[in-house]
């Protein structure tokens, strides 16, 4: 099964930050505020990353001319932000159609609209095309 664990720092590093975010701004706020907030903060700490960087896309192995938009991209880490009530169903699918669609390993779902930060960690398995939970420890929760 695939090891997500050498991602383990730098998303401890990008949760942290945006806790950080969040604790300055609180909730309540546009996605794009907290998104240019998350990469100022994300530089603050030395952490390269990239705003609204557009991805290739992937069909059956075949490059897509068409591109998906990241909301921010650390390495080869999508981070997905909301700024909702709840993290709904629908939030994570996106999050794993564009980690799908880009190969990318990792996905961050990050809500700052709630009064408590709330973040999700998955994990891309390409040989089965599944996303996978994963703890903070970054190992699968919940596979069969």
């Amino acid at each position: 099964m695939k090891e997500f664990k050498s991602y383990r720092e730098i998303v401890y590093r990008i949760i942290g930050a945006a806790m950080n975010v969040h604790s300055v701004m609180n909730n309540g706020l546009l996605e794009p505020l907290y998104q240019e907030a998350l990469s100022i903060e994300l530089g603050e700490n030395g952490i390269a990353n990239e705003r609204e960087k557009e991805l290739r896309c992937y069909y059956k192995n075949n490059l897509l001319e068409k591109t998906y938009k990241v909301d921010i991209l650390v390495g080869d880490i999508i981070l997905e932000l909301k700024s909702v009530q709840e993290i709904l169903p629908e939030h994570r699918a996106q999050l794993f159609n564009y980690m799908r669609l880009t190969k990318s390993p990792i996905g961050l779902l990050i809500n700052f609209g709630n009064k408590s930060l709330q973040g999700e960690r998955y994990g891309y398995i390409e040989e089965i095309n599944e996303c996978v939970l994963l703890d903070k420890n970054m190992k699968i929760l919940d596979y069969e």
